[in-house]
């Protein structure tokens, strides 16, 4: 019960008054006449304290995929199944699931959804109280959370009922915790350099061979975008974000995180820091640290990049067409993000979202074969296209491409230009890691600032991030 307070403290204390008062609104659907039903409020402090447990691994029950191989059930059986997300997914996952009953009119499977807070909060206090859905949608950052405590189950007992060689194996191994894999990927979202080509035709510039370049290229390149327009156009924002970190930390020969741990050493995450300094003076291929704060705070519509003041943003790729809406041009390109070392296989494919099993799921093979059926069989392809990302399925990525078009047509085949750089995937976030990407943008505003150099933030991250690592084992 200490480890579980402590816990509560240091990771809960920010959101536990807003979410008490987000209970009650959490939107909670069953498929069958798809008859709406309430979330009841569990009061204060106490719910809080489960979630925090939750995290905690205080009151979870058996360890994943305990008690051998599994097997499928005799008669009738039904399943839950629970995601976060929008109107649209809800519309085209329950199309999906109305298709698989017809396939398996023995399993019935119903439905919950929430936003993305409100399901969080909800799942965290399913977990303390042992009522965990069948199959739930998972994130890369709390995959490690809910690994660690047992909450999931040993995919690997169902391989005979779910298929996860369909996709790149960089991809299917960031649904591992610990060499065990307890998440199957539904998609992958490749990081990548979307430009604007009707910039660079307006200041009469070609990309250098972006197959190569490094990040000396780049900069060299984006004195051009600026010289050329005299200063009012840039040439990318600051690739402040926890994926191009790990690029970074890969091409210099490292990780991020390593066996649980922060791996990446003082002088490399320095010279992230650095880098982004560089770009915010001098020349200014980023703009300055203002403009680069006043991005940071605004909508994409209201971006450099959309007004056409900025040639290229460092993006996931998926992100090519919300991007060209704003901008309003289709003219766009995806190509790959300049490196420190082009021998290295920097490069990874990051899940966009997972399906996992309950370890307390009483029919994990059926469990198995409704995911599996969402993520490898054409038909679901066909419904749910790429409202989860890039189908993490090449073959059902492939089917898509043909009938695609236009800046999608480019998202879904980026993976493969990028294949040749793509190395194994690198470890999940661990557990009390989740807020990495903020506090990467928190220690870059420092150091743009001048508050402190990239020595310094480098040093005092890297111990702030391994101390929430050590506080939340």
């Amino acid at each position: 019960m200490r480890m579980c307070v402590t816990v509560y403290k240091q990771c809960c204390a920010q959101r536990c008054a807003d979410w008490m008062q987000r209970q009650g609104k959490v939107r909670t659907m069953r498929s069958l006449g798809n008859r709406a039903f309430g979330n009841r409020l569990v009061g204060g402090m106490a719910a809080a304290c489960a979630m925090a447990m939750a995290l905690a691994g205080c009151g979870s029950g058996n360890a994943g995929g305990s008690g051998g191989e599994a097997k499928a059930a005799d008669g009738p059986v039904t399943l839950t199944i629970s995601w976060w997300g929008s109107d649209a997914r809800l519309k085209l996952t329950q199309q999906a699931i109305d298709a698989f009953h017809v396939k398996h009119p023995n399993i019935t499977v119903n439905f919950e959804y929430t936003d993305w807070n409100g399901y969080w909060d909800k799942l965290a206090t399913q977990n303390a109280g042992g009522e965990v859905p069948d199959v739930l949608q998972m994130d890369e950052m709390y995959l490690a959370s809910y690994a660690s405590q047992g909450s999931l189950y040993d995919l690997n007992k169902v391989s005979d009922y779910l298929d996860l060689n369909q996709m790149d194996a960089s991809l299917k191994g960031t649904g591992q915790y610990q060499g065990t894999q307890y998440a199957a990927p539904i998609s992958a979202v490749p990081y990548a350099m979307i430009v604007n080509n009707d910039v660079l035709d307006k200041l009469g510039l070609e990309l250098p061979d972006t197959n190569t370049w490094t990040w000396d290229d780049f900069v060299a390149f984006g004195r051009q975008i600026v010289n050329r327009s005299n200063g009012e156009i840039t040439a990318a924002g600051n690739m402040i974000d926890s994926t191009g970190l790990t690029q970074w930390a890969r091409q210099h020969g490292e990780d991020l995180f390593k066996d649980g741990k922060v791996a990446i050493s003082e002088k490399t995450l320095a010279g992230f820091f650095q880098m982004s300094y560089d770009w915010t003076h001098g020349d200014q291929i980023g703009g300055s640290a203002d403009r680069g704060a006043e991005q940071a705070a605004g909508t994409q519509d209201q971006s450099d990049f959309a007004r056409n003041k900025q040639a290229m943003v460092f993006a996931q790729a998926t992100m090519i067409t919300s991007n060209a809406k704003a901008a309003g041009t289709d003219n766009m390109s995806l190509v790959p993000i300049p490196s420190a070392d082009q021998s290295k296989k920097s490069a990874y494919l990051k899940p966009g979202q997972y399906w996992s099993i309950s370890a307390k799921s009483e029919h994990p093979v059926e469990a198995a074969m409704l995911i599996d059926y969402l993520i490898n069989d054409e038909e679901a392809g066909k419904i749910l296209g790429t409202e989860r990302g890039i189908p993490g399925n090449n073959k059902i990525r492939a089917m898509l491409a043909e009938s695609t078009t236009g800046t999608d047509k480019k998202a879904l085949e980026f993976q493969d230009v990028i294949a040749d750089k793509l190395g194994d995937a690198p470890e999940i976030t661990p557990n009390g890691a989740s807020d990495v990407m903020n506090m990467i943008k928190r220690y870059g505003q420092q150091v743009a600032f001048e508050q402190k150099t990239a020595d310094q933030v480098a040093k005092e991250m890297i111990a702030e991030l391994q101390s929430n690592i050590d506080s939340a084992a």
